[in-house]
């Protein structure tokens, strides 16, 4: 049997001018759900529910090698900075074979 190797982000979002909850949930789950059409992800809302400036989401990817799990999650961290919407940092980055 051939290596799984399972990649992982964890990011933060500064939503600017987001006026309530309900503005920055409709830009967080347009951003997921984006995210897990383009790439295949998994996503989620992972921190900062309740504060409207701010988010934390969480992304994670398994491939069978560690170039392309790496290349999937760089392709998603150059989607989060082509965003206007945000600014995007990233807390966490992990590649691991398993």
């Amino acid at each position: 049997m051939g290596a799984m190797v399972v990649g992982a982000l964890e990011l933060h979002l500064r939503l600017e001018g987001v006026g309530s909850l309900k503005e920055k949930r409709a830009i967080v789950r347009s951003l997921v759900d984006r995210l897990r059409r383009r790439f295949c992800a998994s996503v989620a809302e992972v921190g900062d529910h309740d504060l409207w400036g701010n988010a934390a989401i969480g992304v994670a990817v398994v491939g069978a090698d560690v170039r392309t799990v790496e290349s999937v999650l760089s392709q998603v961290v150059e989607v989060l900075d082509s965003d206007p919407r945000f600014e995007a940092s990233v807390a966490r980055r992990e590649v691991s074979v398993v």
